[in-house]
């Protein structure tokens, strides 16, 4: 079951956290894995990881906010794999050089990064391997999201949730689009997950866990385990959707 064997998976932002744990579960169930990140050395040991848990791997560094490196990456990558990419997970989202103020404090120029990656760079990596995936009645697009795109919060993040809910506004449009294709898109919403351990001091996690029913951040391996769910052929029947994976919390 969530068998994966024979199928080619694109996974960006993978070089490290949440889009690690992704790749590297996608591999365990089979997939051959293409591992993006912006940065090549993070890229290239992930894949390494995953070749030596005996599973298949190519690194594939390039920046997805542009076009004909994302175009010119996958393909290049497609050609090492010797086939076309079934299974994307749009992952990566979390801009570097973003502004993190309130956005009376924000000029023009510091809105771009974050909805240049999360809508752009998406749109970008669907935009070259949609149609591979419609004529052959096969595909997958997974879109990682956060609670932000529907939740107002006091926490300078206007940006990120505005590109965020441009993103799943796209994506339940694409669904009614490429379903009769065999192609679906879904939307995982994820709540705090353990990278905030490296940005966070002890007492603002404690207060974070205090509005997780689970009373833990998330798992990224435990993320992929679901990403994987929805890459199978027993998903067949979910396109369309946003998904809340949070560990049941209300407050994001």
């Amino acid at each position: 079951m969530f068998e994966l064997t024979g199928r080619i998976a694109f996974v960006s932002g993978a070089g490290q956290s949440v889009g690690e744990g992704i790749a590297k579960v996608l591999a365990r169930q089979g997939a051959s894995v293409i591992v993006n990140d912006l940065h090549a050395e993070r890229a290239e040991k992930v894949a390494a990881g995953i070749v030596e848990e005996g599973n298949r791997a190519v690194a594939a560094p390039f920046d997805v906010t542009d076009f004909d490196a994302t175009r010119d990456g996958i393909r290049a990558a497609e050609a090492e794999l010797g086939g076309h990419v079934d299974i994307l997970v749009n992952n990566a989202g979390v801009a570097e050089g973003r502004v993190i103020r309130p956005f009376r404090e924000l000029e023009p120029e510091d809105w771009r990064a974050p909805i240049d990656l999360n809508i752009f760079g998406a749109l970008n990596c669907i935009k070259v391997v949609i149609d591979a995936m419609c004529d052959t009645g096969f595909g997958r697009v997974i879109q990682i999201s956060s609670g932000s795109a529907r939740t107002g919060q006091n926490i300078n993040q206007t940006m990120y949730a505005t590109g965020k809910s441009g993103i799943e506004g796209f994506i339940r449009h694409l669904a009614a689009e490429t379903g009769r294709y065999g192609v679906t898109a879904n939307i995982v919403a994820l709540g705090h997950q353990k990278n905030l351990e490296e940005k966070m001091s002890p007492e603002m996690i404690e207060a974070i866990l205090e509005t997780i029913p689970i009373g833990r951040l998330g798992d990224p391996i435990e993320v992929g385990a679901f990403c994987a769910y929805l890459a199978s052929n027993e998903a067949a029947g979910m396109t369309g959707q946003t998904l809340d994976f949070n560990g049941g919390s209300q407050t994001r």
